[in-house]
């Protein structure tokens, strides 16, 4: 069974795309930066925000990881396609 894919599915997917990319430049510049508490500051603003939108986003279109990362509703989601990583 596979879900139908509407506009807002791509947007949330680009939206936790885009704060990821972020948390992963903010983790390299903190890694020859400790002490940035600004960087540490936005780091910390866009976790946050990952987490509110890959709850929205898990919420409407099932789970975005799998090993105990992601929560699921039931029936049981992961086997529903595509998964994010396949549009």
């Amino acid at each position: 069974m596979s879900i139908k894919l509407d506009e807002q599915y791509y947007k949330k997917l680009e939206e936790l795309q885009a704060i990821q990319f972020g948390l992963v430049e903010l983790t390299l510049y903190l890694d020859t930066h400790p002490t940035d508490t600004h960087a540490l500051q936005q780091f910390n603003q866009l976790a946050l925000q990952r987490q509110q939108v890959a709850l929205q986003y898990e919420q409407l279109y099932g789970p975005l990881m799998q090993f105990g990362h992601s929560f699921s509703q039931y029936p049981w989601k992961w086997a529903e396609s595509p998964w994010p990583w396949q549009v």
